[in-house]
């Protein structure tokens, strides 16, 4: 299993995700590499750092809630989810610390990772903006445990958050999962590199 947790998604509190533009990746293309970068004091440069670590494919997902507050579907798009633990079955995602959504999607007792297809990249930028309704005009129906589930995604998982750890400038958040199932079919949404692309499978 994964443990990568770098994050590259944002504005909303998830960085990365900056302007879309199409990207395709094959298996054995050649990446050039270059120097490593230390900033005056002997820290690592954060442009450096996530320029080096875009290198590592993700794929994207939506975590969704209800705000139990005015009962309106709320969100946040994350490239830094990964599977943790099989027994018990629980997953991880990063949020970052300066998140206006993530506080609305922790007040429900379920959360729910809806897992991105390619052709949701117009999705995926709604859900990462700061502001305003994040979910007009989209199509979702209600999981098991009551939050949206986005028309196209390729699977969805009902979770329970169980420990949220601070780290940097992010916060690492366990959570268990309660319930999942697949949900429409196609090919993964990939963030590499700044850009959004798709998954070739080997001729």
């Amino acid at each position: 299993m994964s443990t990568h947790t770098a994050r590259l998604i944002a504005p909303d509190g998830c960085r990365g995700l900056p302007a879309s533009h199409p990207r395709r990746t094959r298996n054995g293309a050649a990446m050039p590499t270059g120097p490593s970068s230390h900033s005056g004091n002997g820290h690592l440069d954060s442009h450096r750092f996530r320029q080096v670590l875009g290198r590592f494919a993700t794929g994207v997902v939506a975590i969704t809630g209800v705000d139990p507050e005015d009962g309106r579907p709320c969100g946040l798009a994350a490239n830094s989810f990964t599977s943790v633990s099989l027994d018990p079955p629980l997953v991880a995602f990063c949020v970052g610390h300066t998140s206006t959504s993530w506080p609305r999607v922790r007040g429900a007792k379920v959360v729910t990772v809806n897992v991105l297809a390619e052709d949701q990249r117009a999705v995926c930028a709604q859900l990462a903006s700061k502001g305003g309704d994040k979910f007009a005009g989209l199509e979702w129906t209600g999981s098991p445990g009551g939050n949206p589930v986005l028309a196209g995604a390729l699977a969805w998982l009902d979770c329970a958050v169980e420990a949220e750890h601070p780290a940097g400038d992010h916060t690492i958040v366990v959570a268990r999962v309660l319930q999942l199932d697949t949900h429409a079919e196609g090919g993964p949404l990939v963030f590499f590199r700044g850009g959004y692309g798709g998954f070739f499978e080997p001729s």
